[in-house]
Formats: structure tokens, sequence, C-alpha cells
């Protein structure tokens, strides 16, 4: 888990604590003045310690350069939305929020939280077009810059390269590859893939919609009707669960124990995000692969998986690739000069320690700066990835994988949010329609059509109570 960490005054505690105080419906006129010129409140939902005592280095050279002060408050993602609320509510919003998911940014956008034209600012003045233009679309509302993007991780399915090698199998790339590699691999005491479905947590419905963007299937269709239902995604389903429930482990499976499988060599294959990478390299003493090979040789897995960033499926119009973009947001209330010169410093002279405190997971959008248009690409591609042991990205991994790594922010697709409903992608983040129905489907439940048709239903519930 998580935990809370502050640079100064501000506590967990009190800020659960503007709970009571009133509902975000009503708090518009209560807005309390904005801070002064020389200080802001940031909230980052990179709250681990490391990241944190990351971040405040950063700071600590910002605020001598500027004299602007800052107060640093780690915050939960899972608590973020609640605390936000909460905190529009008491008119005590934070200035900025870095390390924003995309369905956040649209749900703060919705609410009337963000301040937008200081973001463009931000954007426009570091030059938009050394951000990757995928990334500025999708924190966009056609001409409107939400937040400003900053970081990205990507969705993968790592394989087992060698026990393909052996089988005769290519890498699973497609729906059809997969499905023969997941049977193939699976038996003699070793699953064929390990899939997340725990009903309660949003990392299922991450991996499933890797899967899902791979066939065409869509959250809602361009006139805004949940599309849960379709033959693509009642496809999706179906495939989904042959994976969690013929060819996966019994039990519900979680974001630890999909990795705690392949990491013992219990597993021919893992969905997984892009953090896995440090860990998968033994990098990371709590999280050390525990395979009969990686006890004498911590590298063994890194060196013998392979890396499909992109799926295809049958119906799917062309490879596919999930992730994630974080942004830096400017709040309404926000000191905006101060905190446009907060956001510029991060994205500019910070952004390499920004990015390299987990450059696994944290795949810069922003490649360099007029003029060195590919300097944080090299920055990145050299940072140190682990935590107890450090090691440059380009020394454990092939410059083949961080170009698909780098790659794939230009081709990252979303549910929801290039059509415009980035706030019901937000709400089904908090409700999780998606993942019940998976839980219940790979437990024998429910069949696939049958999740397929519960989820779109729930969807639809979800869409019409947020109008």
């Amino acid at each position: 888990m998580r935990k809370w960490i502050r640079r100064s005054k501000a506590t967990a505690a009190g800020l659960v604590a503007m709970a009571s105080i009133g509902l975000l419906a009503g708090c518009s006129a209560s807005q309390g003045p904005a801070a002064p010129d020389n200080k802001i409140t940031v909230w980052s939902q990179e709250n681990l310690p490391p990241r944190m005592a990351a971040t405040n280095r950063i700071i600590d050279r910002f605020e001598k350069e500027t004299g602007i002060e800052v107060e640093l408050v780690g915050v939960d993602e899972g608590q973020l939305p609640q605390l936000i609320m909460s905190a529009a509510a008491a008119g005590k919003l934070p200035d900025v929020i870095g390390a924003v998911p995309m369905g956040q940014v649209w749900q703060m956008y919705g609410n009337g939280l963000l301040d937008t034209d200081v973001s463009k600012q931000i954007v426009r003045g570091l030059g938009s077009s050394t951000f990757d233009a995928n990334a500025l679309r999708l924190t966009a509302d056609e001409g409107t810059q939400l937040a400003v993007p900053s970081d990205a991780w990507l969705q993968l399915l790592v394989y087992r390269q060698d026990q393909l090698r052996q089988a005769g199998l290519p890498a699973p790339d497609t729906y059809d590859k997969l499905l023969k590699a997941a049977a193939a691999l699976d038996g003699k005491g070793r699953d064929g893939i390990s899939v997340a479905t725990d009903p309660g947590d949003v990392f299922t419905q991450q991996s499933f919609e890797n899967l899902a963007l791979a066939n065409g299937c869509r959250l809602v269709d361009a006139g805004g009707d949940v599309r849960l239902d379709s033959p693509e995604c009642r496809r999706a389903f179906t495939t989904y669960d042959r994976l969690g429930r013929t060819y996966g482990a019994p039990g519900t499976q979680s974001v630890d124990s999909t990795r705690a499988t392949y990491f013992a060599g219990k597993s021919s294959m893992i969905v997984w995000s892009s953090f896995l990478l440090d860990e998968l390299a033994g990098l990371r003493d709590d999280a050390l692969p525990s395979c009969e090979e990686c006890k004498k040789d911590k590298e063994f897995l890194s060196r013998n998986s392979g890396v499909v960033t992109a799926l295809s499926g049958p119906d799917g119009s062309g490879p596919a690739q999930f992730g994630e973009i974080t942004s830096w947001a400017v709040t309404r209330t926000a000191e905006t000069d101060a905190s446009r010169k907060f956001i510029e410093y991060m994205m500019d002279k910070g952004y390499e320690d920004w990015f390299g405190m987990a450059p696994e997971g944290k795949i810069p959008v922003r490649a360099g700066t007029a003029d060195d248009p590919q300097r944080y690409q090299r920055a990145w591609r050299a940072s140190e990835a682990g935590v107890d042991t450090r090691k440059p990205m380009n020394q454990v991994y092939s410059d083949a994988l961080l170009d698909q790594l780098a790659d794939g922010v230009s081709n990252m697709k979303r549910w929801g949010i290039t059509e415009g409903h980035g706030a019901l992608v937000g709400a089904t983040n908090g409700e999780l329609p998606v993942p019940k129905a998976i839980g219940a489907m790979t437990s024998g439940q429910i069949s696939p059509g049958e999740a397929a048709r519960e989820a779109d239903e729930e969807v639809t519930a979800l869409q019409k109570s947020l109008q």
C-alpha cells in the first residue's frame, strides 16, 4: 500500500477531515482567496517515500532559484477523487496536482476545477512541438488543454521467449497467437498466462482494456452510446475468459499474484505495466524474480523475456497500445504565476530528475527542447532504473525495446478519452463495473456474453448518473 508523506504541515488526516464540510455542487461560491505569490501547495500522486524524496530535491532547487515556497503533499491515487471533492467544498484546493491520470483530469475538468488557460500557456511556452502529439490530444478537449502531460506508462504483454522458442511459437502479438501460446505452454505445473481477475481493482480493467482495444472494442461510440455489448467486445470478453479461467491460475488473480506467479516461473506470460521492468531485472529486493534459474542469476528472467507492446485482434483495425499519461493539473483557485513557473521548472530543469525517479514507468512525453529536440529521450534511456540496485535502462534492456516503449506513447489509445467522455472513464475507474463483470465471468458465475451485457448496463447507468 502507498503511504501518505508530507513535506511540511499538510497531513492526510486534515485533508480527509474536509469531507464533512460540504458537497462539491455547492462549493463554487465558497472558494477562499488565492495563495500568496511566493507560496503554493502541490499534491503529488508519486507518494512512495523514495519518489517523494526525489521530488523534494527538485523542489529545493526550485525554491532557491525562484524564492517561491512549495508545500508538497503526497496523496494516494485511490483517495484523490474524495480529497479533491472535500478540498473544493472547503475552498482549499491545492494550486497544483502532479501525476494525475487522464480519467481524473477529465473528472476535474467536468466539475469545473481546472484552470485550463494556465496549462495552455505552459504548453505553448515550452513549445507544443516538443511534446508528443498524441499525449497532447489525449489531455485536451478539442482546443482546450486540460493539463500539462508529463510522462506515461504502458501496459505490456511479457512472455518467456525461451519457452516459446522451444515450442516453435512466434511472438504472441495477435489474439490467435496469444491463445495458441497460452494453450501450448499451459501444464506441467505451469500456467499459460497470468492476467488480473480481481473485481475490486482498476488493474483488472486496465488489463482487459489492453486486450479489448486490440479488437476494436470501445467503451462508447462516436455518438456517446456505451458499446461494451458489441460483437467486438463480446469477443474480447470471451478471449479474456479463456486466458484467465482456462489458462490462468485458479482463484482471484491480483496485481501482486500475477507478478509473483510469473516471477516464480509458474506462468509463461503476464499482462502488466511497464513498472514491471525494473523488478524483472532484479533491481528491487522486495520483488525479486524467484524462479529456479533466478536464484543464481537475478537477470535470468529479463534476459529470457520478450515484450509485446501492441496487440491485434481479428475485429480490430490494427495493433493497439493501452497506457496511461499522467499530467500536471492547475486548479481553478491556483496562484497562477507561481504555479506556472513551478510546472515549467518540473518540465524543464527538473524534468530529467522527475522521470528519472522511475524511468521504466515514467516515459517522457516531451522529447526535448526547441534547441535540443531529443534531449529528454536521450536522458531517459540512460536513466537508472531500480530501487535497491540501480542500473541505466540502456544497460538492462535493448535499444529495440526502449524504442518500442517510446513509440508506444505515440500509438496509445484509450477508451472514451478521444470521444470526449473522459469523465465517464474516471467514474468507471471508481465504480469498477468492468472488473466486477470480469471477476464474475472468470470465476464461472456468468458467461462472457453475460459479462459483456452486465458491464454495458452498469456503465450505461453510470453514464446517466453523470448527466
